[in-house]
């Protein structure tokens, strides 16, 4: 009997193998894909991962995978490709294309499954050497309904699909036909990613937990002993060392690493500003774990005590931040912790002065006018997952929008679900000014959690082991 194309790889020079666990949640993602793409009459689904990316000359951006596409396959390696064919009753047959074994590339970029030992290790239905993707996709094309993939993704790829169909039609005359539908594959896959299962919240609370010990670590080095001369991109070290330790292949996104007045550039990238004693800091930093983020903010003062004006500021927006996640829960809306932060933080510029009540004289007129726009200028949330801006729509499906006063139409905000996580990061901008208290000036200040909704009761903070209250950040500081 041959040896299985996965046995010929000595340990030595196999790739690591995949979670099982991944790999059963791939298939059934497949067969869930496939049943709502037969509902639609079936077809032929392509999904391409990333491209590699040339940073300059000879040296490349270190890899990432296309999330959709590792959403359905688990496979990380570049230059690949899923084929999902869909039958008019649901069953479907999966096709991986990847590259081929070369010993000679691999003494230079690491080892390849090839795709006999993907297919096996994978659990796909075949396989086939990337470079044999047009005769095949022209060939599988042949006499189907519909092909799906994603629209706006993928640079060259609707072109390509194109290619594919003029093939096809070449064959017209032996009674061959080509997709008459073209169906945007990103609009279905993003509906199932937008809900998360049991074994995608568990890699995230593990994330989370790594982001929130490189949020402490960076504290501690900010905190009563920091170094005089310490500056932003010191912190941001101390961030990459903890996601690093803790296991996590890299950071989510560029890290935020604000000192002072760069606080209130919303993103601002870690730079060489020194970390002035009595200024705040703001860190905006989450690592990424087995293809999932994480997301938090935390913003504390240089060497461990905050001042009157950026404690009271503070409060303000941990007040704001408090309110926004009690109100997120099953059945409430998209808005509604937006919403609620939005009416403490309003309250809090009035009793502050910095809207003067002659310009607005309490919280409605506040929100009506606007006014607080220029302290707070974005949203209260985003969702979360595979990426840090994870894909879903903000939107409730099927319902209509309204009408507002002025005769535009507002759509109806999304319906909070058990499965959904989104993120909730108010935060108070105050750049210098004449008009302002000079006792205000250039503080920013943002808190920033990740949480699920639950079916029952309140949602779940992801990212709660990150030091957040008043008392909490000193004694971190000075430990």
């Amino acid at each position: 009997m041959p040896m299985s194309a996965i046995a010929e790889l000595s340990p030595a020079t196999a790739p690591e193998a995949p979670d099982p666990q991944l790999l059963r949640r791939c298939a059934e993602r497949r067969a869930r894909l496939a049943r709502r793409m037969a509902d639609a009459g079936g077809g032929v689904a392509v999904l391409p991962t990333a491209p590699e990316r040339m940073r300059n000359r000879d040296a490349d951006y270190p890899y990432r995978h296309d999330s959709y596409f590792y959403y359905l396959s688990g496979f990380v390696e570049p230059q690949s490709l899923l084929v999902l064919e869909v039958e008019r009753d649901g069953s479907s047959r999966s096709t991986l294309l990847c590259r081929p074994r070369d010993p000679e590339r691999e003494i230079w970029d690491g080892v390849r499954f090839g795709p006999e030992a993907a297919r096996e290790a994978f659990g796909f239905d075949a396989a086939a050497p990337i470079e044999q993707l047009d005769e095949l996709l022209a060939r599988m094309l042949l006499d189907r309904g519909a092909i799906w993939w994603p629209f706006g993704v993928h640079e060259a790829l609707g072109s390509r699909v194109q290619a594919w169909l003029q093939a096809g039609r070449a064959q017209a005359r032996a009674g061959h036909t080509v997709p008459a539908a073209q169906h945007d594959l990103c609009a279905v896959l993003d509906e199932m990613r937008l809900f998360k299962d049991e074994h995608e919240l568990q890699v995230m609370r593990r994330a989370a937990g790594i982001s929130a010990e490189a949020h402490r670590r960076a504290m501690r080095a900010a905190g009563s002993g920091a170094r005089a001369d310490l500056r932003e991109y010191h912190l941001e070290a101390e961030l990459l060392h903890a996601f690093r330790h803790g296991g996590a292949q890299a950071p989510a996104y560029g890290s935020i690493v604000a000192a002072g007045a760069n606080a209130c550039i919303l993103h601002y990238r870690a730079g060489n500003a020194l970390l002035r004693r009595g200024s705040l800091c703001l860190i905006d930093a989450g690592c990424e774990l087995d293809g999932y983020a994480s997301d938090i903010t935390r913003t504390f003062p240089v060497g461990g005590r905050f001042s009157g004006p950026q404690r009271e500021l503070y409060e303000i927006v941990l007040e704001a931040q408090r309110v926004a996640i009690d109100a997120v829960r099953a059945g409430a809306r998209f808005t509604d912790p937006h919403d609620a932060a939005l009416r403490v933080l309003a309250q809090g510029l009035l009793d502050t002065g910095l809207i003067p009540r002659d310009i607005a004289p309490d919280v409605d007129a506040v929100l009506q006018s606007g006014a607080y726009r220029r302290f707070y200028m974005h949203r209260t949330s985003h969702w979360m997952g595979m990426d840090v801006h994870d894909c879903g729509d903000y939107a409730e499906p099927g319902e209509a929008a309204r009408e507002l006063p002025d005769g535009s139409r507002q759509p109806a905000s999304r319906i909070l679900r058990p499965g959904m996580v989104l993120t909730i990061e108010p935060g108070l901008y105050v750049r210098a000014a004449p008009d302002l208290p000079a006792a205000y000036h250039d503080i920013g200040i943002r808190i920033e959690d990740d949480v699920v909704v639950r079916a029952h009761g309140a949602c779940e903070v992801l990212t709660a082991q990150a030091p957040k209250s008043v008392a909490e950040i000193e004694q971190v500081m000075h430990d």
